[in-house]
């Protein structure tokens, strides 16, 4: 029986090209991809089986479309979501930085005034999606990205909320 990414590098093939495997938590693996139509890098992140069968394909798809529509410098953008041959999939711009779990196993703390600015960062996209009523639910070091960081290892760059896949929403969306 074929594995999941033969599967997807063939039911892709079209649109994305798989290169490799970034990494695998235990809701999904993702995939270091290449955007065959916009010809640019892109992460591919699919809902491991089992687990869309538990959870559901469709609610899962639907979380994504409304955090899809998410538009903030400080939230990980969302390209594409599908499903294809039972797995659930999304497809997001794929950051070369490093995680704030990285950065914080490398240097242990961050220079208090760039924490400062890392935790500004963060709340301002944190708030800009509550005020349209999603909760994130999975906040933590490796969810945040830092994109655009400077040459010296040092400037972490801008910071990026990552894997809105299992949001919550908390009532009504806000438009």
């Amino acid at each position: 029986m074929p594995d999941i990414s033969e599967i997807l590098t063939a039911a892709l093939a079209d649109r994305y090209r798989i290169e490799r495997e970034l990494g695998a938590g235990g809701m999904a693996t993702v995939y270091l991809a290449h955007d065959v139509k916009h010809d640019r890098r892109v992460a591919l992140k699919v809902l491991r089986p089992e687990l869309a069968a538990v959870i559901g394909a469709e609610r899962f798809l639907a979380e994504i479309k409304t955090t899809a529509n998410l538009q903030h410098p400080h939230i990980l953008p969302l390209f594409a979501s599908g499903s294809v041959e039972g797995t659930v999939f999304f497809v997001m711009p794929y950051i070369e930085g490093e995680t704030l779990r990285g950065r914080l196993a490398r240097a242990k703390q961050l220079p208090v005034d760039e924490a400062v600015r890392v935790a500004a960062e963060i709340c301002a996209g944190l708030g800009y999606a509550h005020q349209r009523g999603v909760v994130h639910c999975d906040l933590k070091p490796a969810n945040i990205l830092f994109s655009g960081g400077g040459a010296n290892g040092y400037d972490t760059g801008t910071a990026k909320i990552a894997d809105f896949g299992i949001a919550h929403l908390s009532g009504e969306m806000l438009t």
